[in-house]
């Protein structure tokens, strides 16, 4: 079972129509009986980090999320703030996160003469750092959809795939094992970026 982790932060039913459309069954959830069902697990989500960690306690999910994503190594994507969930801190809000890859997410500061927008809106490139099954088939010169104020940053290298360049140099995807993440809305990334999340699901 394909669980979209229900949080209360951002649409997740565009990606599950979007899986749905390729023939997968999903399930938006927050249910703790199935998230000990779960195969793979998919974490999107928009908006402040410490809101998002404070859902997720409310909701009494943690513990199991820890025990399956952890311990029985199940699956997990984290999307845009599902990603920066991953991180160990954040900046925003001075908040502990799930801690499962070791990094932090960090508030874009730029040198003196960069002009660039907070938030990073809109189509940008990665750089392919390693290999990923995340990208089995998928070419790197595609562009994909971003929309934060806040970035991952890696403190170990062997946990990037890719990077993007706004500004300072960003995690745009991530795998630590079983855990990965992208910075950029795959769902909303047309046909490559679909195929990100397939290769994802397909995984076993």
């Amino acid at each position: 079972m394909i669980i979209i982790i229900d949080y209360g932060m951002g649409n997740l039913r565009s990606i599950q129509y979007k899986l749905e459309k390729e023939g997968f069954t999903t399930k938006v959830s927050s249910s703790m009986a199935d998230m000990e069902l779960a195969d793979k697990f998919i974490l999107p989500g928009v908006g402040a980090f410490a809101s998002g960690m404070r859902n997720l306690g409310d909701l009494g999910i943690l513990p199991i999320l820890q025990y399956k994503v952890v311990e029985k190594k199940t699956p997990i994507l984290g999307i845009c703030l599902g990603m920066q969930l991953l991180s160990k801190w954040s900046e925003e809000g001075d908040v502990k996160g799930l801690g499962w890859v070791d990094a932090q997410t960090s508030k874009f500061i730029f040198d003196d003469g960069v002009r660039l927008r907070v938030p990073h809106v809109g189509w940008n490139t990665i750089n392919k750092y390693k290999d990923s099954i995340l990208f089995n088939g998928v070419s790197e010169d595609h562009r994909y959809y971003f929309t934060h104020s806040y970035y991952v940053n890696c403190l170990c290298r062997e946990d990037i795939v890719a990077t993007t360049d706004y500004g300072v140099q960003i995690t745009s995807v991530l795998q630590r094992e079983n855990i990965f993440g992208t910075q950029f809305h795959p769902e909303k990334s047309h046909r490559a970026g679909l195929e990100l999340i397939l290769n994802f699901i397909k995984w076993a």
